[in-house]
């Protein structure tokens, strides 16, 4: 019988950590010439992962970071099915139009009892608004080529605090973004605002619900009011999409009597996040239409599985079921009273951990009663020490707490923020006011490092900047050192 060789007994024999893979080099830009054994692999990017943060106390996110075990196994017996093979995964999408049902009939959309809905699951919210943008610049140009009119400046009507994903679709699909500015202590879409923006080449106002900045709901009902009074006047028909991404899974639970959804007339696509307060791990946005003629059918494509027929109207291609999968589990384990009291619980423990940011007598609070749970606050007094300072030593105890400054035109505004998920726990909010404390406690026996950063910033003409900083100049300054940290360890 042949004897293994030395190299075959270490193989064998030896742990993964008394095996030459841990002293190797990582592979970082070619592929290794040879293989490796699975557990030695495994430990080997497990090791690396262990330096991310932790999910759950990673509170910048909106995005879900706990579910249910079952739900854990449901989507791992998924894993395999690739979305896009309809005639194969029948069953798959068969859930999707469940959960699209569900979805336009929490939002009001006006269809029957057992009337189809008009939408689709997404990779995200930045997929859903793509589609909307589509479908409303491309209703603009029949209205536009009907008319014999132009149709090469095409504009959207946003505020200055929407997600980047807007500016995408923008820049993108070649559209023009018309930003309403925000202002000191006003940080939302300003309804009048934006109608008065409003022109022939506009295809849509953008409204949110649940502001990132801050978690507010727009204004969508003056908005309407408003978009009515004045397509009225000029024969236009410039319509609403509403970016519900946070919002959407909150209002219908909590504000059932707000009218922002489909109750309104000019409110015509809403998208919601899935894998935000829809309770799913990442992958899944919902993009729902009032009625199929908001939808132009020259976009859709038509796939027959089984002798019925499927439309479809995407960006993507081959993706994972297992987030529409998770999604039905969890309209249907929870039902309306499970997200009820899922969505109080939340607002109640942003409500203890506002209550005990307040109690410190150094934040002002800069969110509302009525929107996402999340608290955003400034500090009252930025003269020596900085929300990105507090930010930066919340790390140490493992929070992963965001400081930004605002957008145009409130930048001079910076703010820290926190947001409520669902497996925040009262628990955790005492003990993240307990550390909120404890860092002011440090940094007030610290010097002052906004004077160290005006030393290191110089202005036109090489001269050091030794008027106040501004909280702008301050807010570069940080992201600055961060990134040049980040080059560091990479």
């Amino acid at each position: 019988m042949a004897l293994a060789t030395n190299s075959e007994s270490e193989e064998h024999l030896h742990s993964t950590f008394a095996s030459r893979y841990v002293r190797a080099v990582i592979p970082r830009f070619k592929m290794p010439e040879n293989s490796m054994p699975k557990d030695a692999a495994y430990q080997v990017i497990n090791d690396e992962l262990m330096l991310d943060g932790n999910p759950r106390l990673n509170l910048a996110s909106f995005v879900t970071t706990w579910m249910e075990p079952e739900c854990d196994k449901l989507m791992m017996e998924a894993v395999n099915k690739n979305y896009v093979d309809m005639d194969e995964y029948p069953v798959t999408t068969e859930l999707q139009n469940r959960c699209v049902n569900m979805i336009a009939n929490l939002f009001h959309a006006p269809v029957g009892e057992d009337e189809a809905a008009i939408g689709c699951g997404t990779v995200g919210s930045s997929e859903a608004i793509m589609l909307a943008g589509l479908a409303f610049k491309r209703k603009w140009q029949q209205r536009r080529r009907a008319q014999g009119l132009p149709t090469d400046n095409p504009n959207i009507v946003t505020g200055a605090n929407v997600q980047v994903c807007w500016e995408k679709f923008a820049r993108y699909f070649e559209v023009e973004l018309k930003e309403v500015k925000l202002s000191e202590g006003y940080y939302v879409l300003d309804p009048t605002k934006a109608v008065e923006m409003v022109d022939e080449n506009t295809i849509c106002v953008a409204a949110i619900l649940g502001s990132t900045l801050t978690g507010e709901f727009e204004d969508v009902k003056t908005l309407n009011d408003l978009l009515a009074e004045k397509n009225a006047e000029t024969g236009w028909d410039v319509a609403i999409h509403v970016d519900a991404a946070s919002g959407g899974f909150i209002a219908p639970f909590l504000y059932p009597d707000l009218e922002w959804d489909f109750r309104l007339p000019w409110v015509k696509s809403i998208n919601v996040s899935g894998h935000k307060y829809g309770l799913v791990y990442a992958g899944v946005g919902w993009i729902v239409w009032r009625t199929k003629d908001d939808l132009p059918e020259d976009l859709v494509f038509h796939i027959n599985y089984l002798g019925a027929d499927q439309p479809t109207f995407t960006l993507n291609f081959s993706k994972g079921s297992s987030q529409i999968i998770a999604q039905y589990y969890q309209f249907i384990r929870l039902g309306f009273e499970g997200y009820k009291n899922i969505m109080e619980n939340c607002m109640d423990n942003a409500r203890r951990l506002r209550e005990g940011i307040e109690m410190t007598g150094k934040f002002n609070i800069v969110s509302k009663d009525i929107g996402v749970p999340l608290v955003a606050f400034s500090l009252k007094d930025s003269s020596k020490h900085t929300v990105f300072e507090i930010a930066e030593s919340l790390r140490k105890f493992g929070w992963i707490i965001p400081a930004y400054t605002m957008p145009a035109d409130a930048q001079h505004i910076a703010v820290l923020r926190v947001v409520i998920r669902e497996d925040f726990s009262r628990g955790l909010a005492d003990r993240l006011i307990t550390h909120i404390l404890q860092v002011l406690k440090e940094i007030e026996g610290l010097p002052s490092r906004i004077a160290h950063i005006a030393a290191a910033t110089k202005v036109s003409g090489g001269e050091e900047k030794t008027a106040k900083m501004s909280l702008e100049d301050i807010a570069k300054y940080w992201k600055r050192l961060v990134e040049n940290k980040r080059n560091i360890v990479c």
